[in-house]
């Protein structure tokens, strides 16, 4: 009787530790949020989106205003259309505009909102008409080295 009763205390730890890990893990992974808060819904398009994904912080200021709701490919604009979903105790006014950016060098993406100068705020279903790309690492260093060989197919001429 003894022993089958620490079974049951041994086999409800495990459990817990096993949730607690995978809790865990997911919450590192920015795969699990919860927001009790009600949140409008905006959109953006953007040229090139680079490694940003679904589930991304939308930041002003470094606070955290909202998340990356769906990511689309507009098949007639040729371009990415970005939803987000950000809280709606932060209201941006119309002119606010969004650019993607890295967590330190090699960091996760995440939008950054500047906000406008308009009186009027966005509400939901509005589209943010001012945004500003990723930079792609791979783009820099192309352009660098193009530069330099353009440099020194000059100084051979």
């Amino acid at each position: 009787m003894q022993r089958s009763r620490n079974d049951v205390w041994v086999g409800l730890f495990v459990f817990l530790g096993a949730v607690a890990v995978l809790f865990l893990s997911l919450k590192a992974a920015n795969l699990l949020t919860w927001n009790f808060k009600a949140d409008y819904e905006i959109s953006a398009k953007f040229d090139n989106i680079g490694g940003l994904k679904s589930g991304a912080a939308v930041k002003s200021a470094g606070v955290v205003v909202g998340r990356v709701k769906k990511i689309e490919f507009d098949g007639e604009s040729f371009q990415a259309k970005v939803s987000l979903a950000l809280q709606s105790e932060h209201a941006f006014p119309k002119d606010s505009s969004l650019k993607i950016l890295t967590s330190g060098l090699l960091g996760e993406q995440y939008l950054d909102v500047t906000p406008g100068a308009d009186e009027k705020n966005l509400v939901a279903g509005d589209r943010i008409g001012s945004t500003q790309s990723a930079v792609i690492l791979e783009n820099l260093i192309s352009q660098f080295l193009f530069s330099q060989a353009d440099k020194t197919a000059v100084k051979d001429q």
